[in-house]
Formats: C-alpha cells, sequence, structure tokens
C-alpha cells in the first residue's frame, strides 16, 4: 500500500487543526500555509471530510475549518478511507471477484493479512494519538520547551 498526497496531506491537515483547535474555525488558508500544501488543493481533500462529517466548515468574514468530532473520536483509517478509498494492498483483498485464482492463491494469504496489520494500526490510531506524538517531537526538538528540566 502506497498513499498518496491526498491521504498524506488530509492526515497533516486534520493534524493541524486538531493542534490548532479552539472555539473558532480555522482559516484553511492557514492549515495550507503551515502544512506547505496548496490551497487549490486542500480545498479539494477537504470536501469528502467535510461531506462525512469530519469536518464542518463556514462561510464569511470568521469563517474557516474545524474538527466536527473531538479529536479522540478521528481515527486515522477513517480520514485515509474517504480521501483514499480502499486501503487494501492489492485489488483481490477487497473484491477477490477481481481475480480468477483469488481461492487458490496463496500469495493473497499473505496480503489479506498485510491487510489486517495496516487496517489495525489505521484503526487503534485517532488524530488524539498524533497530536500527543506532535508533542512529544516538539519537545524532543526544541529541548527548552521540555517539561523535564533536561
Amino acid at each position: 500500500m502506497k498513499l498518496s498526497t491526498r491521504g498524506r496531506y488530509a492526515a497533516r491537515a486534520l493534524l493541524d487543526l486538531a493542534c490548532h483547535q479552539g472555539t473558532a474555525p480555522i482559516p484553511l488558508k492557514d492549515v495550507a500555509r503551515r502544512q506547505g500544501i496548496s490551497l487549490y488543493y486542500l480545498e479539494h481533500i477537504v470536501m469528502p471530510l467535510a461531506a462525512a462529517g469530519v469536518v464542518r466548515s463556514s462561510r464569511g468574514a470568521s469563517g474557516g475549518i474545524q474538527l466536527a468530532r473531538p479529536p479522540q473520536e478521528i481515527r486515522l483509517s477513517e480520514i485515509l478511507r474517504l480521501v483514499e478509498g480502499s486501503l487494501a494492498p492489492v485489488d483481490c483483498v477487497a473484491d477477490p471477484a477481481r481475480c480468477p485464482r483469488a481461492e487458490l492463491c496463496v500469495a493473497r494469504e499473505v496480503w489479506l493479512e498485510l491487510d489486517r496489520v495496516i487496517n489495525a494500526v489505521l484503526d487503534s490510531t485517532t488524530l488524539h494519538d498524533l497530536v500527543k506524538r506532535q508533542e512529544r517531537k516538539a519537545q524532543i526538538e526544541d529541548p527548552a520547551v521540555r517539561k523535564d528540566g533536561a
């Protein structure tokens, strides 16, 4: 499985929203600037996320986007499936009818196992988990931010 830029950028954009969340929507141009993503491309990535209720957007002078649910409730698997579609490593995993050899193929057994492992990781990782990882990285990269006094 190889994620496209859509999947990677969607994860980065939603992580950005989770890190900067508050009561007011965040202008999409701010997310695009911070993440180094074209605003035009980010607008297209956000559409399926908004349609699925992962983010909500508002127009106007104080408009922008924000998470529609708490970061603890948004799984990485949900984000990626919305913008990427199937995460199966090969077509026969998602649809055995696509290959006449599916029932006899021992390699497909490995692809199914790989699919289970990938999904387990993505299903168990939330935006909240990514925020915590980001905070740990920031502490390591900037010793002045470290809380342990070291």
